[in-house]
């Protein structure tokens, strides 16, 4: 669900600097906290929301396939 236009928590993403896809688990201080979909959940930051790009909306449901 995004929050004055930026993604937030729960939305699917990627970040462009890493091109990795992930879903928002975390907003500290403006600091993103990403983990991937799938695979080890290892979760990395982004200073920012410039750097991700909105895949799905959390109201999308959690399965990307879906859409």
């Amino acid at each position: 669900m995004t929050r004055n236009g930026k993604p937030w928590v729960g939305d699917h993403v990627t970040d462009t600097t890493t091109g990795r896809q992930a879903v928002i688990t975390d907003v500290r201080q403006g600091v993103y906290v990403l983990r991937p979909l799938r695979g080890p959940v290892l979760t990395w930051t982004a200073a920012s929301a410039e750097h991700l790009a909105l895949t799905a909306p959390r109201e999308q449901g959690q399965n990307p396939q879906e859409r």
